[in-house]
């Protein structure tokens, strides 16, 4: 039963469930040493006895994915190409872009935008194979120009691979888990390396990310799935359904209604009583609810706001617009009573791969930001040097760097004072 409790308990029940981040760092940390030490030997040794591989080698022909496609129903497909297209024209607008700026005479400073060579992404294909994670992965990526992007799945699936095919991914792998998060990190004969390595995954995947951030670039350290809601009024039967489509996921996520209304909580209670006696996922969604779930009775919007902002949460769903300027810290924010979590999931644009277990601090989803650099450009005439010194070579010098200050100093000397110097140091 959903639990409905007083604000003072807020803090235990916000407080996230460790995720055994420790004990899966060291089962996976043998599995990336074999991995770079033996390259594909290792990685079908795991492909074999985790992801039941029966293929000869991970990767996965062009036929088999353009067949794949093929199996593909109608309905999919445009499901698939109407995705794509919002996900790809909100990835475009995340882009950032090359600007120019001219600060004092001969000081030119520009910024130019270079995509990655190549990007890898992780798609999860367990108890819930998740093509939809293909679009918001893959797109993006393809938007920001990426020339390799290949992504990777622990079995077979026509939804995933068909997609893979309908978006031109270049590469897709059959293998999952730590090792083939190893084998983007280091490369294989099989494998191209990745410069970053993006997606959700179970926690050993988590771990491995992790472990090998800094080789290879990574999203973030994903968690369990978890969305908080702030109404304090609507329909009962919508609330219920947001929080049990969240619970759903996996017997650790959470699902947080916040509401000054005590009547309401009780009917969004009764409600997902009511839902889960014919919801297919129940079992699952059950134990999300009764472990990690609660209804929170605060005792203003501003209080809710407040709890939220502390909890960082991955969705937070909000159903006045007037809180919006208030929220600080969300993966992503949902606004108003038809803003439905699942529409994010799926089809609206924004990426669904998100920050988790109070990330959202740090940083927002998924982006195609996160698929290119941003490198600076500085272009100073002489005369922009010369004015730059006087703030150049006194720092240099505080710093102990007497070879930076006289590179500048160097360029502003006559060659004859120059040489005038060098014979009285010398005599």
């Amino acid at each position: 039963m959903l639990r409905i409790v007083p604000s003072q308990d807020a803090g235990r029940l916000l407080k996230r469930r460790s995720a055994r981040m420790t004990e899966a760092e060291t089962t996976v940390r043998p599995i990336l040493d074999a991995v770079r030490a033996r390259g594909d030997a290792a990685l079908l040794e795991y492909a074999r006895r985790f992801d039941k591989l029966q293929r000869k080698t991970v990767a996965v022909p062009q036929a088999e994915l353009d067949a794949a496609a093929r199996r593909l129903s109608p309905a999919f497909r445009k499901a698939v190409a109407v995705s794509a297209k919002n996900v790809r024209a909100y990835a475009r607008l995340q882009l950032p872009v090359a600007k120019r700026a001219q600060p004092s005479p001969g000081l030119k400073l520009s910024q130019v935008i270079r995509p990655l060579d190549s990007v890898a992404a992780y798609i999860p294909s367990g108890r819930y194979p998740l093509p939809s994670t293909v679009i918001m992965t893959v797109v993006p990526a393809l938007a920001a120009g990426v020339p390799n992007v290949m992504l990777c799945t622990p079995r077979p699936v026509d939804e995933i691979f068909g997609t893979a095919a309908l978006l031109k991914a270049n590469r897709v792998f059959e293998m999952g888990g730590a090792h083939a998060i190893a084998a983007f990190a280091f490369g294989t004969r099989t494998v191209p390396r990745a410069d970053r390595i993006v997606g959700p995954g179970n926690i050993y995947v988590a771990a491995a990310k992790k472990l090998l951030a800094g080789e290879v670039g990574i999203d973030f350290v994903a968690g369990p799935t978890e969305i908080l809601i702030i109404c304090d009024e609507g329909n009962p039967a919508w609330l219920a359904a947001d929080m049990l489509a969240q619970a759903e996921h996996d017997t650790d996520a959470s699902a947080i209604l916040l509401t000054t209304s005590r009547s309401l909580a009780a009917a969004v209670a009764a409600e997902v009583e009511r839902q889960l006696a014919t919801l297919p996922t129940a079992p699952i969604a059950r134990a999300a609810i009764d472990r990690n779930s609660a209804i929170i009775l605060v005792d203003s919007p501003a209080q809710a706001v407040e709890l939220s902002n502390r909890f960082a949460p991955e969705h937070l769903s909000i159903h006045d617009p007037s809180l919006l300027p208030a929220i600080r810290h969300a993966g992503s924010v949902f606004v108003g009573s038809h803003s439905t979590e699942a529409a994010g999931d799926y089809a609206s644009g924004p990426n669904h791969v998100l920050p988790t277990s109070g990330a959202a601090r740090l940083r927002g989803g998924l982006s195609a930001a996160d698929y290119v650099k941003v490198i600076s450009v500085q272009q100073l005439s002489p005369r922009a040097l010369r004015s730059l010194a006087p703030a150049i070579t006194p720092l240099a010098r505080a710093e102990g760097l007497e070879a930076h200050a006289r590179s500048v100093e160097t360029r502003l000397t006559p060659a004859s004072a120059r040489e005038r110097v060098r014979r009285s140091a010398n005599a």
